[in-house]
């Protein structure tokens, strides 16, 4: 009884997050996850990565920003993100947080 009680265990934090299940560099908003707002399974040359990134609840200013604070939270989120670096590795969190969130 209790071999299929940590198998069911086992299988329910499995499905949680299926690495399998998952499409190489597509992004997903995890609600349930308690500090981080989104996942992906970066792939480059054969290689995988599960990658989580960006603060829950917390939205970027996006690709444009309108208002004059919006603007000012994007130059001061990349001024603190290394932002001068232009070609930060796929397998990074903080090249998944600009591409999406910023």
């Amino acid at each position: 009884m209790a071999t299929s009680a940590r198998a069911k265990a086992k299988s329910k934090a499995k499905s949680h997050l299926d690495k399998d299940k998952l499409k190489c560099n597509k992004p997903k908003r995890t609600k349930g996850h308690a500090t981080k707002s989104h996942v992906v399974k970066a792939c480059k040359n054969g290689k995988e990565k599960i990658i989580r990134f960006g603060q829950q609840g917390v939205k970027g200013a996006g690709k444009n920003p309108k208002s004059a604070k919006d603007k000012a939270r994007k130059k001061s989120y990349y001024a603190r993100h290394n932002a001068q670096d232009s070609k930060p590795d796929i397998f990074s969190a903080r090249y998944w947080s600009h591409k999406v969130k910023w």
